[in-house]
């Protein structure tokens, strides 16, 4: 095959090859497809350029090995997105673990869900600049089920599968995410 072959070869093939074969090159291709896009998220998660690429590096070297894994039930780019969303989850809390020795997150899921409804419409009408500014602020597990529903356009399967919860848990969370979010939004 040649190289202009296999730079236009499906995400799908192209990871089967590389799990069959572990041929670095190949792997290059698919660093290539999707470097930027990871540096961007990881960006998004802690805002320091050279950690973001130490980030993104790390991703890679473990989707390395960890390319055997993934089994084609959903697009290949949703299935790297989840990899890298839970990665960087982890990345942060391991730092402010590590800035708090005593800190812990929780979330409470068997709570009365009593709780308002937040439409989207209120998360779309957000001024970009101090939406931005609120997500900051907002905790890194409700920060990142954002991310994925409202950038990465995750259905509420895929961040259900993403988070390894059921769908309502997801849709608890994610409208919990919205109030704490709109919250911050409205107090700034």
């Amino acid at each position: 095959m040649s190289k202009d072959n296999l730079e236009n070869i499906e995400d799908d093939i192209l990871v089967y090859k590389i799990v069959e074969t572990k041929n670095q090159h190949l792997f290059a291709i698919l660093y290539d497809r999707y470097a930027d896009i990871i540096y961007n998220k990881c960006l998004s998660f802690v805002e320091d350029k050279e950690e973001a690429q130490d980030m993104t590096h790390d991703i890679f070297i473990k989707l390395f090995v960890k390319l055997k894994t993934y089994q084609s039930k959903s697009k290949f780019s949703t299935w790297l997105f989840s990899f890298t969303y839970n990665f960087c989850v982890n990345h942060v809390q391991r730092k402010l673990k590590e800035e708090r020795r005593n800190y812990s997150v929780t979330d409470n899921l068997i709570d009365n869900y009593n709780e308002e409804i937040i439409d989207d419409k209120e998360i779309f009408e957000l001024k970009i600049e101090k939406l931005n500014q609120s997500l900051k602020e907002l905790e890194v597990e409700d920060k990142s089920i954002l991310l994925m529903k409202y950038q990465d356009e995750f259905s509420i399967k895929e961040i259900s599968e993403s988070l390894e919860i059921g769908e309502s848990a997801t849709k608890m969370r994610l409208n919990r995410a919205k109030s704490r979010l709109l919250k911050i939004y409205n107090a700034s």
